[in-house]
């Protein structure tokens, strides 16, 4: 199959104005002010035409429970699944599953198979082994054999630690996974990352702190998450981020709300921070919690309910960047392409360049999305499902 965009303004992210791009099978084969190309009619191509759009990378989902999450207000509020369509509306072409506070009712085995099916049903899905708990549960029985043995295991999380629902694991025991994780990504050619839920408890970013300080192990192995949670929190994680280490901020499908209810850093505000003190572009990403349960307050901080996350929280992220913090788009979308893909050695995804990965979102005046292309194939058109999960409803 041969596709043709034509005429997007082309964001590598980096932009570089109006191009035609062409894509043959699931690859990026040209980019250029013009392509013509001609098949004498043997073989069928598609064009599009992106007058008016913006062409950007496929987003890069690099923490959600696609097998779903929560359960700590009961089995009740143990949510769904994720679903094919659900994310790819969203624009996210890759995705990386991971296990949370439940690491008992759902188990790394099912994660693998739930990843291996989005895999098959049209998108790329990596996996974490492990969940909140140390010691790790793993397919293999241990972190080493996980990583180097299994291809869809990148990393291991997300490693829950200054949270209630941890399992209180000593400096040692959190030290000891990290290093496991750093050589086998090492003998693998994988990042071997270790992700890390951070909560809200006063211990915040300790145990990453001694882990730099007392150990050999670099800043870069750790990708602590939630970072956004609380101001005390963010403000530590910005001097982490000046010191070299990555951080990911959690969206929010309804970013006033959370702000107001529960005192977090809004990623655009957030950003923002981070580019006035002069942090490497390199080392922020986004992410979603999808199917993470979301417990909803009232305003006197009352409990009374419990939502989703959703990958559509990434787009309004960067479209209120954008749009109300003037942050340009070429910077805030790296937080869900280049970034994430070069954090997680994702080494065909995350820019529009030739021989990377035909994974590619096109986005309308307003931001939204409208057209989303994975592995070369269109699975959104008109900002509507045109390929759905094997048991969606259509």
């Amino acid at each position: 199959m041969i596709t043709i965009i034509r005429n997007a303004e082309v964001y590598k992210p980096e932009k570089v104005g109006i191009k035609d791009v062409l894509l043959v099978g699931d690859k990026i084969a040209a980019i250029d002010d013009h392509i013509a190309i001609d098949t004498k009619g043997y073989v069928e191509v598609k064009e599009i035409d992106a007058m008016g759009k913006k062409l950007v990378p496929g987003f890069i989902d690099c923490h959600v429970h696609i097998l779903g999450g929560g359960g700590e207000g009961g089995f009740a509020t143990r949510t769904p699944e994720a679903t094919l369509s659900g994310l790819t509306t969203a624009g996210v072409t890759t995705v990386v599953g991971c296990l949370g506070t439940d690491g008992v009712a759902r188990d790394m085995l099912a994660l693998l198979s739930k990843a291996r099916g989005l895999d098959e049903e049209g998108i790329t899905a990596y996996v974490y082994t492990g969940s909140y708990r140390l010691p790790l549960k793993t397919i293999t029985g241990e972190i080493m054999k996980d990583i180097m043995a299994i291809d869809k295991v990148i990393g291991i999380g997300e490693v829950a630690i200054s949270d209630h629902r941890s399992s209180q694991p000593t400096f040692e025991e959190f030290i000891r996974a990290a290093a496991d994780a750093r050589v086998a990504g090492m003998l693998s050619g994988k990042a071997g990352i270790v992700n890390i839920h951070l909560g809200d408890g006063p211990r915040k970013i300790d145990f990453l702190k001694r882990a730099i300080k007392e150990t050999e192990i670099p800043v870069t192995q750790f990708l602590p998450t939630h970072v956004n949670r609380s101001p005390e929190l963010f403000e530590e994680c910005v001097q982490y981020a000046k010191d070299g280490g990555y951080i990911d901020f959690t969206g929010s499908d309804d970013p006033d709300f959370w702000e107001e209810t529960d005192g977090e850093v809004r990623f655009s505000k957030g950003l923002k921070r981070l580019l006035k003190e002069g942090v490497n572009q390199n080392n922020f990403s986004l992410t979603s919690d999808g199917q993470g349960s979301m417990p909803v307050f009232n305003k006197e901080k009352e409990y009374v309910g419990i939502g989703i996350g959703k990958s559509t929280s990434l787009i309004k992220a960067i479209k209120e960047c954008v749009f109300k913090e003037d942050i340009p788009l070429e910077i805030a979308i790296r937080a869900i392409t280049s970034n994430p893909a070069r954090i997680l050695k994702l080494n065909k995804k995350g820019n529009i360049d030739i021989n990377m990965d035909a994974d590619l979102c096109l986005l309308d005046e307003k931001l939204d999305v409208d057209t989303v292309i994975a592995k070369g194939k269109v699975m959104v058109q008109n900002k509507k499902p045109v390929v759905y999960g094997t048991f969606e409803n259509k």
